[in-house]
């Protein structure tokens, strides 16, 4: 399976909103053992198993608006279906800290799955819905996801910590357990 982290490439946007993606697959790479990441596919590719399942994660570096890019040959190269595919992104629609699974379905006007939708020809791969909150007004919304997290967003850290700690269950095909055991953790660290 191939996991992709939505995000900008580069330092100054490492700690935005926007790369929330990027974070969790940091997250699971390092608790997991995953490989060191290594240049491939227009991405950062780490490669590791969980629950006995071979896992790809993919940190697309051609910026958000292209991130199908990087998914498109990646997944072509080790043959995965976009079934088996899961983008893990930023979501306004849901509370800061709160996340979300589901399979397939529209991008909700998030460009790195509308592009991942256009390289892979179909809207039919997963998504870890990730939740920031919505800045209350439309023209506010891209600084406000190209935005950092402000010092007194507490709940990222225990957020990203859930994610990694339960990624096992959701390489499984446990989506609704994943997101059971995340729920439970952020609710013990708040």
């Amino acid at each position: 399976m191939l996991w992709v982290g939505l995000g900008n490439p580069g330092p100054e946007h490492a700690r935005q909103r926007h790369n929330i993606g990027f974070m969790a697959l940091d997250a699971i790479q390092r608790r997991h053992g995953f490989s060191p990441w290594r240049s491939k596919f227009k991405a950062e590719l780490a490669e590791g198993t969980l629950a006995g399942e071979k896992v790809f994660l993919l940190k697309p570096q051609t910026y958000m608006n292209l991130s199908g890019d990087a998914v498109k040959p990646a997944s072509a190269f080790h043959k995965i279906p976009p079934a088996a595919i899961t983008a893990w992104h930023d979501e306004l629609d849901l509370a800061p800290g709160k996340m979300r699974v589901k399979q397939g379905g529209g991008t909700a006007g998030h460009n790195g799955l509308r592009d991942m939708q256009r390289a892979l020809g179909t809207p039919e791969f997963g998504r870890v819905r990730l939740g920031i909150g919505h800045p209350g007004q439309k023209d506010r919304v891209s600084g406000y996801v190209l935005g950092g997290f402000a010092k007194d967003e507490g709940w990222v850290g225990p957020l990203v910590d859930a994610l990694a700690d339960a990624a096992p269950l959701l390489a499984e095909g446990k989506p609704a357990e994943f997101m059971t055991r995340v729920a439970l953790l952020t609710q013990e660290k708040a």
